[in-house]
């Protein structure tokens, strides 16, 4: 069996529970076998031939695969090198996260496809990685899990009428510890909702989801301080909650079109 050119395979620093691989340009075949895992994962370069639930089936650059735990499945490159990422969620997370979708069941469901090919599943797919990537993303990155997942399992939950309530709650939380990487698992436990219904909730009220609304939130109260002629860049960071001043630095930018330190000497230049 030849070897991959690339390949690692970890736990991710933002989600325990969460084991990552990824392959790059590699020619790597795969015997049957099973995971006692779930785990999907989405093709990006090269094509393969995916055997699982008796189904053989050729896929390519952009569909995600499914395999449930104990499924004997394989893939084999069909021709020339692949790439491909792979993530493998813990059973036990997985079933409770099914019983908030489904109100109560006591057993976990199977992913019902063995492909699949939602035009948005890639988007997404990277989104999540990325998180899955980072010690400081565990809200940002239990929330793509949830919103990745729960179409592909239960019928749509109702979200809470109320537009007022829990989801409030939840939101004075962020802005009370706005320095603190809360989990997902917290808020909604303080807002009284499952974390699909936050979630929803959330992006109902406020236009987005938990964790992009903290890193507004920061974001806001860092542009206050740089009006106010905060000196130590770093130590700002550290005080709103970013990892480092580079961390800080990609997230400010992204929402000002300028560093820290440019948007702060705009105003003491004035």
């Amino acid at each position: 069996m030849a070897e991959s050119t690339s390949q690692f395979l970890q736990r991710s620093p933002a989600l325990p529970f969460v084991e990552l691989r990824q392959a790059d340009r590699s020619s790597a075949c795969y015997q049957q076998h099973t995971h006692d895992e779930f785990s999907f994962g989405l093709i990006d370069q090269g094509h393969t031939l995916y055997r699982n639930r008796g189904q053989s089936q050729p896929i390519g650059a952009g569909s995600m695969v499914t395999v449930n735990p104990g499924e004997v499945h394989s893939c084999n490159p069909a021709a020339g090198l692949w790439s491909y990422r792979m993530i493998f969620l813990n059973a036990a997370w997985l079933g409770e996260l099914q019983r908030e979708l489904s109100g109560g069941s006591a057993d976990y469901q199977c992913f019902p496809e063995v492909t699949n090919r939602r035009s948005d599943a890639g988007k997404r797919f990277d989104h999540l990685f990325a998180s899955l990537l980072q010690a400081d993303t565990p809200l940002a990155a239990q929330t793509q899990l949830i919103e990745l997942m729960q179409p592909l399992f239960a019928a749509e939950p109702l979200a809470p009428e109320a537009k007022h309530g829990g989801v409030l709650l939840a939101r004075d939380l962020i802005m009370d510890q706005l320095d603190a990487n809360l989990q997902l698992d917290t808020l909604a436990e303080v807002a009284g909702l499952n974390r699909y219904q936050l979630i929803r909730g959330f992006k109902r009220e406020f236009g987005q989801a938990p964790h992009a609304y903290q890193l507004d939130a920061r974001i806001k109260q860092a542009r206050v301080q740089l009006r106010r002629g905060a000196c130590s860049l770093n130590g700002l960071a550290l005080d709103l909650g970013f990892a480092d001043q580079a961390h800080f630095q990609r997230h400010f930018k992204l929402r000002t079109a300028l560093t820290p330190g440019q948007y702060r000497a705009f105003y003491r230049a004035a």
